[in-house]
């Protein structure tokens, strides 16, 4: 059977609820499934609930945005548990980095003639975290752009005019934060380095030195080819090769629960190694 790893819902910048995501999960027939929501654990909660109910594995997790060596990236977070630990702690002060970032964005928007509230962006993210994507749809139902990849284009990805940088962890510290709260810390779709794929190598030799324990290498957007590449190479450095579709609901359109674009599997072993690598954590009421 296989899983997803890498989901998000309205408690994030996707626009699916939690318990939404675990049906379609179930009705995917997959083993198991991950809600990553970015920065928060809010959505966990009625996961399990609805993960009970279809009887499918539940793994609780997120995606962090952290600062590497080579820019910023990605890490997604596995058995972190909400019930409390040091990086659930960090996650509140990584919010309000989040909120505050928000705010200059509505400021860069409304100096360029646009207008728009934090207000309207806030009822479009419903119950979740503000993001981005929250913001290009506003922009979208407004006019002021036809679609949400031309509002990143145009406006929101780094470089553009209303883009702006929010707060983040090193990479390090994220690393053992989760590590200290009992969890499993992976490279979330590796591209997203800042380096290419001939220097892949090199950056996650130096990230499996620094704790990250596994890699995204199963991951809607790559060919099969390089999903195979990426799994060979995270063997090779004694890295776990996980997999997920990054379901966004509307906001990524073209992906589907547990498959992507219809080519991803998953395989169930991935959660194997993951529970394994917890194994080794640091345990006790925390991460439990």
């Amino acid at each position: 059977m296989a899983v997803d790893l890498h989901l998000h819902s309205t408690r994030s910048d996707g626009t699916d609820r939690p318990a939404a995501i675990v049906a379609a999960g179930a009705a995917a027939g997959l083993a198991a499934i991950a809600l990553t929501d970015h920065d928060t654990l809010d959505g966990i909660a009625e996961a399990e609930e609805a993960a009970a109910r279809h009887g499918i594995r539940l793994i609780p997790g997120t995606e962090l945005s952290v600062d590497g060596d080579e820019g910023p990236f990605h890490l997604l977070v596995y058995h972190l548990s909400p019930r409390g630990g040091p990086l659930q702690n960090r996650l509140r002060d990584i919010r309000q980095g989040r909120h505050e970032r928000n705010l200059r964005i509505v400021l860069a928007l409304r100096n360029l003639g646009i207008e728009i509230t934090y207000d309207e962006i806030a009822a479009e993210a419903v119950e979740g975290q503000v993001g981005r994507p929250h913001v290009a749809a506003v922009l979208v139902r407004k006019g002021v752009v036809p679609d949400l990849a031309t509002a990143f284009d145009r406006y929101l990805a780094r470089g553009r005019p209303a883009y702006d940088e929010r707060y983040r962890l090193d990479h390090r510290e994220a690393v053992s934060l989760a590590v200290a709260s009992g969890a499993v810390p992976v490279v979330a779709h590796p591209h997203t380095l800042g380096v290419t794929a001939a220097d892949y190598e090199r950056v996650l030799t130096g990230l499996a030195a620094d704790g990250v324990m596994g890699v995204e290498a199963h991951y809607a957007d790559y060919a099969p080819e390089v999903r195979r590449h990426l799994a060979r190479l995270a063997a090779s450095l004694g890295m776990i090769a996980t997999g997920g579709s990054d379901y966004h609901g509307r906001y990524k359109p073209d992906l589907a629960v547990g498959t992507g674009r219809g080519d991803l599997a998953v395989p169930d072993e991935v959660v194997e190694h993951l529970d394994a690598a917890r194994a080794t954590l640091p345990r006790g009421e925390i991460g439990q």
